[in-house]
């Protein structure tokens, strides 16, 4: 068996996405699967040394890795109309930002990208995705951007919204938010990579197709959310776009990263899929 160290976050929706892989239910086609978990931003920095086969990676992160890797043609997740939420104690608009500074959950986030996009030169401190909220609901930090269950719990702790990250980008462009999307290494080659690419995406279609089997496998990452809460998280971000990206997936994605690029806050970046040309 050919060993392939495939890396994810511990989160409810990429539990479901691999739900199948770990636990045998689809022909893995002679490849063991070593599961390593971390969280997005460290597997970001991780991708950026070339240390994992296949990872999950912030499309943020992209610019920074796409020497070494491509992404897959599946296993994307996107905020369609919804997605990252910028939080506070107290009612708050854009403007109302000046001189505040925002917690993200990592400088390399989608979320990060997607806050500077919003209101550019916005001031930021780095906490671990799940201390945002506690440090905002405990006046550590004025404002903090969420990712992960958080976006589903912040109001049970008397925050408010200031902005749906997702929502904005949508009524800005009319396509979904990306937010992280799965990379193989491109030296593997073309053959390991197409097993690679099947394998992943019928783990995909098969928590898809067999949702209360997989849900049950994923809510031992769901973070305290009960069973209905984690059963929408995990439909907001395992979904018809993880299937597959689609046109207007990649289009979301290219324009995602020129308007970065436009801005200064990331590289120049040709979109590359595995199997086809960078374009």
């Amino acid at each position: 068996m050919t060993k392939i160290l495939l890396a994810h976050s511990p989160d409810s929706d990429d539990a479901f996405m691999f739900y199948a892989i770990a636990e045998s239910k689809i022909d893995r086609r002679g490849l063991e699967f070593v599961h390593e978990l971390s969280d997005i931003e460290t597997l970001n920095r991780r991708a950026e040394r070339g240390e994992l086969d296949v990872t999950a990676i912030s499309f943020r992160a992209y610019p920074d890795v796409c020497g070494r890797y491509a992404l897959l043609p599946h296993g994307a997740s996107f905020g369609d109309g919804y997605g990252p939420v910028v939080v506070a104690r107290r009612p708050m608009t854009r403007g109302d930002l000046d001189g505040v500074t925002v917690a993200i959950p990592g400088e390399k986030t989608s979320a990060a990208l997607a806050l500077q996009l919003w209101r550019p030169r916005t001031a930021t401190t780095v906490l671990p995705f799940d201390r945002i909220l506690p440090a905002v609901a405990a006046g550590q930090v004025e404002v903090g951007v969420l990712i992960h269950e958080g976006q589903l719990t912040f109001r049970d702790e008397g925050l408010v919204a200031v902005e749906d990250l997702g929502r904005w980008w949508k009524e800005e462009t009319g396509l979904p938010l990306p937010l992280g999307g799965n990379v193989v290494r491109k030296d593997l080659g073309a053959e390991l990579i197409g097993r690679i690419s099947a394998v992943l995406g019928e783990s995909i279609a098969y928590g898809l197709d067999h949702r209360a089997e997989a849900l049950d496998h994923a809510m031992k990452y769901a973070r305290d959310l009960n069973r209905d809460k984690a059963d929408r998280f995990v439909g907001m971000y395992v979904n018809g776009w993880t299937r597959s990206y689609g046109e207007a997936g990649r289009r979301a994605v290219e324009l995602f990263l020129s308007r970065a690029a436009e801005a200064g806050l990331v590289p120049p970046v040709r979109v590359e899929f595995a199997g086809e040309a960078a374009g």
